[in-house]
C-alpha cells in the first residue's frame, strides 16, 4: 500500500547542511574560491552571467560555487538575485565596432579590414587530455616570468569595420538600419514573454536562452531544417565600454567596461516577390568569451526570421512561439524537476482510478467469457440435437 513519506522542517535544515558538505567535498583538499573560479572557469563564468542576465564575474563565480558546478542552477541563483537588485536606468547601446578586439576571425574573406586575429581558441587544438595539468603549482613561476600586461594596460580602442560592410557595399545583403519613432524593446527580464514577439524580444530570450538547447537547434538548421546555409560572416571577442546618460550632467558618461562576444551569420536567401536575392543575417550576442552561444543563437535568429522574409515554414527550428516557450533552461529545469517534490494526493487519486478501471475491466473480460461459453454451449446442443 501506499503511504505518505513523513518529514517536515527538520528533515529540509538536515538536507541543507549535508547539501553544504557534498558541496565542500573532501576538507583535506584545499577550498575552490570565487577568485578561482572566476579567473580559471571563464567560460563557464560567462555562460552563467549570459544566461542568468547579470554582467559580473564575482557574482557568476560564487553562484557556480554555491551549485557545485551546475551551470544551470548557477544561473537559476543569479536570476533570482537579480530580481532584488534596483533598477537606475538604462544604458546606451553599444557599438561593437568600437571594441577592443581580443579574437576576431571570419569564415567568409581570407583578407578583412582589421586583419584576423586568432587569439585563444580551443578550435586548432588536439583535443587530448593534458596530463600536465594534473600537477599542481607547476605553472605559477611560468606564468609569473610570462606575465602579459592586462587588459587594462592595452592600447586604446580602435574601430574595427565589421566583415559585412564588404558586401554592404555592393547591396548584396541586408543591413539593419534605424527605424524612425521605433517602439522601445521590452525588458525580458521584467515582463512576461507575450507573443507576437518582435525581433528585440526574440534576440533577448536568445541570449537568455540555454546553450545546450540552441546548440542543437543551431545544429538542426544546419542539417537542414530551416532551409538556410550559413556562413560564419564575423565572430569577435573583446571589451567594449558601457556608456550611460546621467540626467545630473545632462550626458553620456563610461560607467565600465565589458567583455562580450559577437557574431553575424550570413544566410543565403533566394528573394521573395519583391525583395530581390541577397544574403541575409542572424545575430548572437552574449556576455564573456562565449562563441559557441553566440553562433547558436545566430544560427536559430536567422531560422526564426522565416515569417518575416516569406519563406515556407516548415521547421520547429523556425516556429517563433515553440523555440522561445523551450529555450528557458531556469524555466525548464523548474517544470521537468517540480516532478521531485510531493504529488501524493494527485497520485493516489490516479492510482484510485486506474484501479477502478481495471476493475471495470476485469468485469467486462468476465462477462465476455461468459457470454463466450454460453454460446460455446448453445452450440454444442444445437450439433448434439
Amino acid at each position: 500500500m501506499y503511504v505518505a513519506v513523513k518529514g517536515g522542517e527538520r528533515a529540509i535544515e538536515a538536507s541543507w547542511r549535508l547539501l553544504d558538505k557534498a558541496r565542500r567535498g573532501d576538507t583535506r583538499c584545499a577550498e575552490l574560491s570565487v577568485a578561482q573560479i572566476r579567473e580559471q572557469l571563464r567560460l563557464a563564468v560567462a555562460r552563467v552571467m549570459t544566461e542568468g542576465s547579470v554582467c559580473d564575474e564575482e557574482l557568476a563565480a560564487l553562484a557556480i560555487k554555491q551549485a557545485a558546478g551546475d551551470l544551470v542552477e548557477a544561473i537559476f541563483l543569479l536570476r533570482a538575485y537579480r530580481t532584488t537588485l534596483p533598477r537606475f536606468g538604462y544604458t546606451q547601446p553599444i557599438d561593437t565596432e568600437a571594441m577592443q578586439v581580443e579574437r576576431r576571425i571570419s569564415a567568409t574573406f581570407k583578407d578583412i579590414p582589421g586583419g584576423q586575429l586568432l587569439g585563444a581558441t580551443y578550435d586548432y587544438t588536439q583535443r587530448l587530455l593534458d596530463f600536465a595539468l594534473l600537477a599542481e603549482g607547476h605553472d605559477e613561476a611560468e606564468a609569473a616570468a610570462d606575465a602579459v600586461p592586462g587588459r587594462g594596460t592595452l592600447a586604446a580602442a580602435q574601430a574595427v569595420p565589421r566583415v559585412v560592410t564588404l558586401l554592404d557595399k555592393e547591396g548584396l545583403i541586408e543591413q539593419e538600419r534605424p527605424t524612425p519613432n521605433a517602439q522601445e524593446p521590452g525588458d525580458l527580464s521584467r515582463e512576461p514573454l507575450a507573443f507576437p514577439a518582435s525581433r528585440a524580444t526574440r534576440l533577448q530570450n536568445l541570449a537568455r536562452g540555454d546553450e545546450g538547447f540552441l546548440l542543437a537547434m543551431g545544429y538542426a538548421t544546419q542539417r537542414g531544417y530551416a532551409h538556410s546555409h550559413p556562413f560564419a560572416g564575423e565572430i569577435r571577442f573583446g571589451t567594449i565600454a558601457v556608456e550611460m546618460e546621467l540626467d545630473e550632467l545632462g550626458e553620456a558618461v563610461d560607467i565600465g567596461d565589458i567583455d562580450i562576444t559577437e557574431c553575424q551569420m550570413i544566410n543565403q536567401f533566394a528573394g521573395s516577390g519583391a525583395v530581390p536575392p541577397a544574403f541575409t543575417q542572424g545575430y548572437g550576442l552574449a556576455f564573456g568569451h562565449s562563441e559557441r552561444k553566440a553562433m547558436a543563437m545566430a544560427l536559430v535568429d536567422r531560422a526564426l526570421r522565416a515569417e518575416e522574409l516569406g519563406e515556407t515554414l516548415a521547421s520547429p527550428t523556425q516556429d517563433i512561439e515553440f523555440m522561445l516557450s523551450h529555450s528557458d533552461n531556469v524555466e525548464a529545469s523548474g517544470f521537468v524537476q517540480h516532478l521531485k517534490l510531493p504529488h501524493y494526493v494527485d497520485f493516489q487519486s490516479e492510482l484510485e482510478l486506474v484501479r477502478r478501471l481495471r476493475a471495470q475491466h476485469g468485469a467486462q473480460e468476465q462477462d465476455h467469457r461468459a457470454d463466450q461459453s454460453a454460446d460455446k454451449d448453445s452450440d454444442h446442443e444445437e450439433q448434439a440435437a
